[in-house]
């Protein structure tokens, strides 16, 4: 398989140059309004609300996306490669894109044992795998939450202070999901201060556009709400991609506190294979197969199309260039686990590949690796 990514996947981080933001400009103005669109909406497994986003596109020349993350240990493949992907996707829509470094709530939600140091550390690593796996850095901002928020305080804490006193405790830990906690766990007070500042985030940040996973829907949706409550007319538009889960069966995400259930973005090709080698995907059946997922929202998006090398006798070679014609023959059992499993660890073997030639050959991106990995990841 060709280890040029596809469209989505490129161009790579190493341009800033004014030449590469005019050209993309160019290329955004050669668009129509219902490329731009599906373009966005096919980020999305949910879109809140289709006719907000095109009515977006019309208006507002360069509209801004919000994205965040919460730096808490090594970085798995779907914030690596599906963020990548949705990033760049973004920015050939005509989004800038602002990413939001939460470090501060990272610390609010005891990640690395509440440490800022060490997450912040965490937070330069996985800047540096974005910049290795392609991510077009000449449309996105990176912004972190304790710097911004501290220059800006004056603007920052009424925003929050606003939705808290405009919300019950009730409505506010109906969103705790968003931290990986549940409504029934005791939650500290800085955990349920946590949702408001995220609320707040969007508003701080000037976001038209919220892309993130669905995991975080329900924030996003009570930022809707705030708007109702503050008699906002354009409300943040959701656009909410799919999560991916983990290797074995049942599982709904990747867990970062199992190892085995995810791919890291800095794994080597062995580890791959046994990871996969070892996923559940039962035979002629799709749904809840990750194998499967993880074709359809990495691979396909990345080079367009998903090889399968295999002798004669028992099907022959065979590249698929929609995931509909995987399915048909999987159903049938045309298509094998046998055939899938190794086809898609060559698959994403081609795509970590300058990942970890980026952190081989590269000091600081080693130095930055080999601390994150002593760190123990805290719930």
């Amino acid at each position: 398989m060709d280890s040029t990514p596809a469209p989505e996947a490129a161009p790579g981080a190493s341009s800033s140059s004014a030449a590469a933001a005019e050209d993309l400009a160019g290329a955004v103005a050669a668009m129509s309004l219902d490329e731009r669109f599906d373009l966005l909406r096919g980020i999305g497994e949910e879109c809140i609300q289709e006719d907000e986003l095109r009515n977006l596109l019309q208006k507002k020349p360069v509209p801004i996306c919000y994205d965040g993350f919460e730096p808490s240990g090594r970085m798995h493949i779907a914030q690596g490669i599906v963020k990548t992907i949705n990033v760049n996707k973004m920015i050939r829509a005509g989004c800038r894109v602002k990413i939001w470094i939460a470090d501060w709530f990272a610390q609010l939600n005891n990640k690395m044992g509440g440490d800022l140091k060490k997450i912040q550390t965490v937070g330069r690593y996985m800047i540096e795998i974005w910049k290795a796996a392609g991510m077009n850095l000449d449309g996105v901002e990176f912004l972190w939450s304790s710097e911004e928020i501290n220059s800006r305080a004056h603007e920052y804490w009424p925003i929050v202070m606003d939705i808290a006193r405009k919300n019950n405790v009730k409505r506010i830990t109906r969103c705790c999901q968003i931290m990986g906690r549940s409504e029934s766990d005791d939650l500290t007070a800085a955990q349920i201060f946590y949702p408001c500042m995220q609320c707040a985030d969007i508003f701080f940040l000037k976001a038209d556009i919220c892309q993130l996973g669905m995991d975080q829907r329900k924030v996003n949706m009570l930022a809707r709400e705030y708007c109702d409550d503050i008699k906002r007319k354009n409300k943040p538009i959701i656009l909410s991609h799919h999560m991916l889960p983990g290797f074995k069966e049942g599982q709904e995400k990747m867990s970062k506190s199992d190892p085995s259930s995810a791919i890291f973005m800095e794994d080597d090709e062995a580890q791959v294979n046994v990871k996969i080698k070892q996923a559940f995907c039962p035979p002629k059946i799709v749904e809840g197969n990750p194998c499967l997922e993880y074709i359809k929202y990495i691979v396909f998006p990345w080079f367009g199309r998903f090889e399968v090398v295999r002798k004669e006798i028992n099907g022959g070679n065979k590249t698929f260039t929609s995931m509909g014609e995987l399915i048909s023959d999987y159903e049938t059992g045309a298509l094998h686990p046998a055939d899938v499993k190794p086809a898609l660890a060559k698959a994403i073997n081609e795509i970590l590949q300058p990942v970890r030639d980026h952190f081989n050959n590269n000091n600081e991106a080693k130095v930055l690796l080999n601390t994150v990995k002593k760190y123990r990841v805290t719930n």
